[in-house]
């Protein structure tokens, strides 16, 4: 009983590091496990819910005919039921959590008969978000099997399976509102180039390359979940979204951190420190965006899940810390060439500008590492698809307030020291021309 307690423990300290993904149809193998407690899927119904169960290949290491198979099998649970169930087995009301009343159960291995498989269809009537899991309440024996679990809700009429949690379903149509978004930026900065085409730097096609990539990832985003939503199944549609979503995370992040050191803009080359930024940023995104692909093909409530999850957190932070070093030792320059070059007036119109966008970064950073993971454990169970409305929006202006205040124009901070420098180089060369022409004419 104690160590089906830790389990439930175990299992609620997982819950709080996981944002779930979609209930698509999944496969799942068990080899030898003997743990009494094996969450699979959380997925919320409506009240005309279904839970369709395919267990093959059942195995168990002990062969005594005389176990009680009624111990073991499948139900579902609420997470309120659950710190009931632990209460009952603490005060040992139950000695296995498939004899309490608060869970649902799918099957159980009495129904067996002697086969090695089963299939299972269990209604859902009562709206709420459940987890499917396994109980083994038999001691020291390991378990085999190999489980096909899809859970979906009928909709309309003709009662059509939705396989997106019923708090999800909202999700396909946002992250296709948000591409189309994206593309109308996309196009609003292609004519603002084409404008102003005399003062187009390299940095200006760098910013439409990442909004077209953002745009490309909401796309296939939008196309994933929509095929997982009537299918229960991405149908390859998760490839395209891992590629833009790498891309434009890699991309992204360079972009911030050129803009940090002025290039293009100020100089049309980088320091070796600066190259070193990009050569630790660079490597790390694709870390991150490897430990991205493992979170989302991962179970939900995997423990390696946890693991990558704290290492694509880590990998973001760090390389969030790289940008915001990179800004203030702009920042910094500034502040001293202001003080000595006697460019003050320009130079403190670049560090405002540069302490700005290290304010905004910060933002950003704040709202779509913080302030998303904190709104998903807030509004767990009730409107997941906030946390992505907010993360996406802090986004949206992110992006906007970088194009504004970095577009091309001819009186643009970045460029008065330019000018300025070549007006005087101009002022010092002229004395000397008329001096040559004086000593000519004698």
């Amino acid at each position: 009983m104690g160590k089906m307690c830790r389990s439930f423990l175990l299992f609620l300290l997982i819950s709080l590091f996981v944002s779930f993904g979609f209930a698509e149809i999944r496969f799942t193998k068990i080899r030898s496990n003997d743990r009494p407690i094996i969450p699979f899927d959380e997925f919320w119904f409506t009240h005309n819910g279904r839970l369709e169960l395919n267990v093959s290949q059942i195995t168990l290491s002990d062969n005594n005919p005389n176990l009680n198979f009624n111990n073991v099998g499948f139900f579902l649970c609420t997470r309120d039921a659950w710190l009931h169930v632990l209460q009952q087995l603490a005060d040992a009301r139950i000695s296995c959590v498939l004899h309490s009343s608060l869970v649902k159960i799918v099957s159980n291995f009495k129904t067996l008969n002697g086969k090695s498989s089963f299939n299972s269809v269990l209604p859902v009537k009562n709206a709420d978000r459940y987890t499917l899991l396994f109980a083994n309440c038999l001691s020291q024996v390991k378990v085999s099997m190999t489980i096909r679990s899809a859970m979906y809700n009928l909709e309309g009429n003709q009662n059509h399976r939705d396989y997106l949690s019923a708090d999800e379903t909202f999700l396909p149509k946002l992250y296709f509102l948000l591409s189309l978004v994206y593309f109308t930026l996309a196009g609003i900065w292609i004519y603002v180039l084409y404008r102003k085409r005399l003062t187009v730097f390299r940095i200006h096609f760098f910013m439409l390359i990442v909004v077209v990539l953002k745009a490309l990832n909401l796309v296939s985003k939008a196309e994933d979940t929509l095929y997982i939503q009537q299918t229960g199944t991405a149908h390859s549609w998760d490839v395209p979204f891992y590629i833009f979503s790498s891309l434009k995370g890699i991309m992204l992040f360079t972009l911030i951190i050129l803009i940090g050191t002025g290039w293009s803009l100020l100089k049309p080359y980088l320091q070796d420190k600066e190259k070193m930024v990009l050569t630790i940023v660079i490597p790390l995104q694709v870390v991150a965006n490897i430990a991205l692909v493992i979170i989302d093909e991962t179970s939900p409530f995997s423990p390696y899940r946890v693991t990558w999850k704290s290492l694509f957190l880590l990998v973001d932070i760090i390389c969030c810390c790289a940008m915001l070093l990179q800004i203030v030792w702009s920042i910094k320059n500034l502040r001293e060439a202001a003080q000595t070059d006697g460019k003050a007036a320009v130079n403190l119109m670049k560090l405002t500008l540069f302490k700005q966008y290290y304010v905004m970064v910060i933002c950003y950073i704040y709202l779509t590492l913080v302030a998303v993971y904190g709104l998903e454990t807030i509004t767990w169970g009730k409107y997941p698809w906030s946390s992505v409305l907010v993360g996406e929006l802090a986004t949206l202006v992110f992006y906007v307030f970088t194009g504004y205040k970095f577009k091309p124009e001819t009186y643009n901070p970045y460029f008065t020291i330019d000018d300025e420098e070549e007006e005087e180089e101009a002022d010092d060369v002229e004395p000397l021309k008329l001096h040559d022409e004086e000593k000519i004419g004698q």
